[in-house]
């Protein structure tokens, strides 16, 4: 049995990446691809019981460590219940966040020590990394006003002030330029019609 792919979408609040996610599963299953769609925090049953605590109540509810610790309870529940199993079968994985998020917000963001948490994704992780992975960059205010124009209840990282999310942004652009073989950068302004095809020009190379 051939390995599945793996592709995950990454990008600070408001990039819309969780609308273009659909979009690329609905684009490989036409190509009679087998594809699992899924999500962090979250993706199996106990991560999302996890991503309830991580993703709700005011913004200074848990440390920089505390979410760091959580994300990471939940991802390796996630990866070890629905992520490697389906890549062990051949299927393909198109994942809405993954390790990146957690380098990005609870690391650059929140201050949790690189190095900790990249001891953390060895132990959890391992070598279940992405083959590919989208990097949706919006300039923050953009992206801040279209995420409170969601009115979405999950608010907690959406309500971290202008200065964390700079970070983010800046954080993310590191990690694309970090790893060049395995990020691409997604220019996400634009109508969706737009932004899809710049995912899909991304993903065709990697097509079989």
């Amino acid at each position: 049995m051939t390995q599945g792919q793996f592709i995950t979408f990454e990008g600070g609040e408001g990039t819309g990446k969780s609308t273009q996610v659909g979009r690329l599963v609905d684009r490989l299953r036409a190509r009679e691809l087998d594809v699992v769609q899924t999500r962090e925090p979250g993706g199996s049953p106990g991560a999302e019981e996890i991503r309830a605590l991580a993703l709700n109540g005011d913004a200074g509810r848990w440390s920089a460590m505390t979410e760091t610790l959580l994300m990471y309870a939940a991802r390796s529940d996630h990866v070890e219940r629905t992520v490697r199993p389906a890549l062990e079968a051949g299927r393909w994985v198109v994942c809405d966040r993954f390790a990146d998020s957690s380098r990005a917000y609870q690391g650059v963001g929140g201050g949790t020590p690189a190095d900790f948490i990249e001891t953390l994704d060895l132990a959890v992780v391992g070598e279940t990394q992405p083959d590919l992975t989208l990097i949706f960059d919006l300039p923050v205010e953009v992206g801040l006003r279209r995420a409170f124009g969601r009115g979405l209840f999950e608010t907690r990282f959406e309500s971290k002030g202008l200065e964390f999310h700079e970070r983010l942004r800046r954080g993310f652009l590191d990690i694309a330029a970090a790893h060049p073989d395995r990020c691409v950068v997604i220019d996400a302004d634009g109508d969706q019609d737009a932004v899809e095809a710049r995912v899909w020009s991304a993903v065709e190379a990697r097509l079989p």
